[in-house]
């Protein structure tokens, strides 16, 4: 059967891929460590909550595969694809779940990162908008869940090896270049996900990771004065 190059992945959708790869690894790193970085694994946090305001804006607005309406797999394709019997562009329906797993748990690790604390020198951006006690208790979660996030990654990249090395497909591939050799049936480019549609998330994204940052927040009260010192 002849096989044609079609247009997969678009470029925001790529560069929000490996962007939200890079600032996972470095709010995992930043974290990990501790100390004086923690302050850079708070600003990570930031970026990636605006990330993913993208991506939220970008499943409604962008090109063809990359919309929620897309890839969200029903029933039956779920069934289509465990049978073996799926055929399609961008992610498949098992990949579809795994997507949305991701972002969902990104999402709750970045919102409860905000208002978290280490009861030492750290406090995020949104802290002041909960209690002391919801944030002690959104902080636990926030420690809880980053291993929930782990065991996600990890299922994440072994599919990747199993698709490559089992079924020869390279799914890492047309995440970079944009464009995959597919049979012609199936030859449908995406479509959709221009410029104005581009301007319209990145605005939405700066937007929410200026929130995160505590934008909306009214700005903290000014030091009392230092008392004169006696005059003797």
């Amino acid at each position: 059967m002849n096989e044609r190059i079609v247009r997969v992945w678009d470029l925001p959708t790529r560069i929000f891929h490996w962007t939200l790869l890079v600032l996972v690894v470095a709010a995992f790193a930043t974290g990990w460590i501790g100390g004086n970085l923690i302050e850079w694994h708070g600003r990570a946090g930031i970026a990636i909550t605006g990330l993913l305001a993208f991506r939220l804006l970008w499943g409604f607005i962008g090109s063809t595969y990359a919309r929620f309406a897309d890839f969200v797999p029903g029933p039956a394709h779920l069934w289509a694809h465990l049978r073996g019997r799926w055929s399609g562009l961008g992610h498949n329906p098992l990949g579809a779940l795994s997507v949305l797993a991701l972002l969902l748990v990104l999402a709750f690790q970045a919102g409860s990162g905000l208002v978290s604390n280490d009861d030492i020198a750290f406090e995020g951006p949104l802290y002041a908008l909960v209690s002391k006690d919801a944030s002690d208790w959104l902080t636990g979660l926030h420690r809880q869940n980053f291993w929930v996030l782990i065991v996600l990654v990890v299922l994440h990249v072994l599919a990747i090896l199993y698709y490559a090395h089992a079924k020869k497909d390279n799914l890492v591939k047309p995440m970079i270049t944009g464009v995959k050799a597919v049979p012609e049936p199936d030859a449908r480019p995406a479509e959709g996900g221009g410029p104005l549609a581009f301007a319209l998330a990145l605005a939405i994204a700066l937007a929410a990771a200026w929130a995160a940052s505590g934008g909306l927040l009214p700005p903290p009260p000014p030091p009392p004065p230092a008392e004169a010192a006696p005059a003797w």
